[in-house]
Parts: C-alpha cells; sequence; structure tokens
C-alpha cells in the first residue's frame, strides 16, 4: 500500500531558503518588503520543494486570494471581450486570477454580482457601471475594502479611478467629417441612451452640428435589426430624406448598413455611414465602413494596471488614493469608403 506524499511546508521551505517563517509569508503575499537576494532564496526553495499555499488557511489570515473580479454587461460585445482579455494577461502578469461576471447593464443583477465577488474575497474590482450615476452602487463600492476601478465608464461623483475613452470627441471628429463631405442632414441613430457612453457620444454629435448650424437629427429607438431597418427606411422615404447616418454603437452600425443594403439604397452616392466602435467586419464588407475607433486593449490594460499599483501600494492594507485617477484616452477616425472618401480603394 503506497503512502500519500506529504505535502510541503512553510517550515520546510524556510529551513531550505534559510529564513525565518515570516520572511516565507512575505514572499508568499507579494509583499515589497523583502531584500532580492533573500526573494530570490526562497522562491528557489518553493519551486525545488513544489510547495503550494493552502489558499483557505491564507484567507482565513486575511491574505490576498490572487483573484481580481470584472463585472461587464456583456462578453458577447467585442468591445468588453477584448477589454477583459487586455485585463487578465495584466492579472496573470501579477500571478492572479481573473473572474469575469456579466451584468447584461441591469443595475440589479451589477449589485448583486458585486455581493457575490466580495463573497469570494476577491482582491479588487474592476466595473462598467450600468449606471455611472447610481447612488446604490456608488455608496456600496464606496464601503468596499478593496480597491475599484471603473473602466469605460466612470461612476460619478465617487472616489473611484476610471479609465475610458473620450466618446464625446470622437462622435464629434466623425460628425465634422461627414460635415466635411458636404453632408448636411446627418442622423444620429442609436438605442441604449440612458448608458453614459451613449449620452457622451450623442453630446459630441450635437456639439458639431450645432457648430455647423445644422439640425439635430436624433432617433434613440434602435433595438434590433427590425427597429432599425423600420427607422432607416421611415426616414429614407421622408420628405427631406438624410444623406448621411452615424451610428453609435457596432450592432447599430451593423444593423444600418444591413438595412440599406436590402432597401438598396447607395453607401456612399445616397447616404454616408459612420459607425462608432471598429468590429471585425467593417474593413471588408463593400463599401467598407468608417469608424471611430476606441484604444480597447488599452482600457483593459490601464484599469487593471492602475488596480495592481493600487495594491501594491496597499499593501496588505486597504488604503485609498489621495485622489482619483482618471484617464481618458483618444479615439482614432478609420477613414473608409462609407463616408465617401474617394482617395480610398476597397
Amino acid at each position: 500500500m503506497t503512502t500519500r506524499s506529504k505535502r510541503p511546508t512553510v517550515s520546510e521551505v524556510a529551513r531550505l531558503a534559510g529564513v525565518g517563517t515570516t520572511t516565507v509569508s512575505r514572499v508568499i503575499n507579494g509583499s515589497t518588503r523583502v531584500d532580492p537576494k533573500t526573494l530570490e532564496r526562497v522562491t528557489d526553495a518553493i519551486e525545488k520543494l513544489g510547495y503550494m499555499p493552502n489558499q483557505a488557511a491564507r484567507i482565513l489570515r486575511g491574505a490576498r486570494t490572487r483573484t481580481i473580479g470584472l463585472l461587464i454587461p456583456s462578453i458577447a460585445d467585442p468591445f468588453f471581450s477584448s477589454c477583459a482579455e487586455a485585463a487578465q494577461a495584466i492579472a496573470r502578469a501579477n500571478d492572479s486570477l481573473l473572474i469575469v461576471i456579466t451584468t447584461q447593464n441591469d443595475p440589479h443583477i451589477e449589485i448583486e454580482n458585486v455581493n457575490v465577488l466580495m463573497r469570494h474575497q476577491v482582491d479588487g474590482l474592476i466595473i462598467s457601471p450600468a449606471n455611472s450615476q447610481s447612488p446604490t452602487l456608488r455608496d456600496i463600492v464606496q464601503r468596499l475594502p478593496v480597491p475599484v476601478v471603473a473602466m469605460d465608464r466612470p461612476l460619478l461623483n465617487s472616489s473611484v479611478p476610471s479609465v475610458l475613452a473620450d466618446n464625446c470627441a470622437g462622435a464629434q471628429e466623425a460628425t465634422r467629417h461627414l460635415i466635411e463631405h458636404g453632408r448636411r442632414r446627418i442622423v444620429c441613430l442609436t438605442g441604449e441612451a440612458t448608458l453614459y457612453t451613449i449620452r457622451e457620444r450623442i453630446r459630441g454629435y450635437r456639439k458639431a452640428v450645432d457648430v455647423a448650424r445644422l439640425p439635430c437629427i436624433l432617433d434613440t429607438s434602435i433595438r434590433d435589426y427590425k427597429s432599425a431597418e423600420y427607422a432607416v427606411q421611415s426616414m429614407m422615404a421622408g420628405g427631406e430624406p438624410p444623406d448621411a447616418f452615424l451610428t453609435l454603437k457596432n450592432s447599430t452600425t451593423i444593423y444600418t448598413f444591413e438595412a440599406l443594403q436590402k432597401l438598396k439604397i447607395a453607401i456612399p452616392e445616397s447616404v454616408a455611414l459612420v459607425g462608432y466602435d471598429d468590429f471585425e467586419l467593417a474593413a471588408t464588407v463593400r463599401p467598407s465602413i468608417t469608424v471611430v475607433q476606441q484604444p480597447v486593449d488599452e482600457i483593459g490594460r490601464i484599469a487593471a494596471e492602475i488596480l495592481f499599483e493600487d495594491l501594491v501600494r496597499a499593501g496588505s492594507v486597504r488604503a485609498r488614493h489621495s485622489g482619483p485617477q482618471h484617464v481618458q484616452l483618444k479615439t482614432r477616425l478609420i477613414r473608409r469608403k462609407s463616408c465617401d472618401c474617394s482617395m480610398l480603394t476597397d
């Protein structure tokens, strides 16, 4: 009968490295208060013995769990799945596991999921708030004993750091681009008008048409392909049809493009199209679609980096920033054929 091999202990690691058990614990818990040469000896001893920390015991002692929670609306949305991959790379580099939970932009599900993650004792949270103005979410997050970073959307009136793109400037640049092409009746199509990002994009569109003294034609009814088709068909059949569409989300861009194709409305000859957010097929469909491109990977990466910087700064004791850190990244207009950039070729 074979006997099960005994798990290596902290004491055995300490003896092999020639240090005390307190020093080994500091290394395991990621403390920066360890001499580099000592750190190397302890790390070598851990590898030689195959030591694995008892995670349950560490949690009971209040040690870090090496887990990070990420709350996003959906993993089906390429924007958020890309953000998650970028954040996961940073988590892995910091020897941590990223736990991704979706909220479907439902504030109630969001709060439930925050509580679930806290019961699992995550070391920190990255969150894309369903409602940036929610006092309930703000109060809950402010009381959490772990660092929190807002991604893509800020948590307004709070001390929570945030990383997001300049949505207003991106939409304003896209609208100005259409105006420069001589378009004068530019329709802004979107749904989910309560979201912070969409509100900012609408604000950018309004600023551009107001400066140019053009009519603001806004339709926030887009939920799916049918609603997009109805909106496009109704407007194109009206007495003053639009000569351009600005769509504020990649799904809305796809619905609008498909509706225009189905109705046999020539792009860009009859109507130009510019979308917000790049997507995989935007460059390959005919005509290719001009889009506002967000620095997606940067948003996820920087949000995770801020979180881990906070964890390192705090050590084993939670200490908030003296002032919230807000990072706003620039967008980029990717010019293709749908906006009538005639110098481009498919």
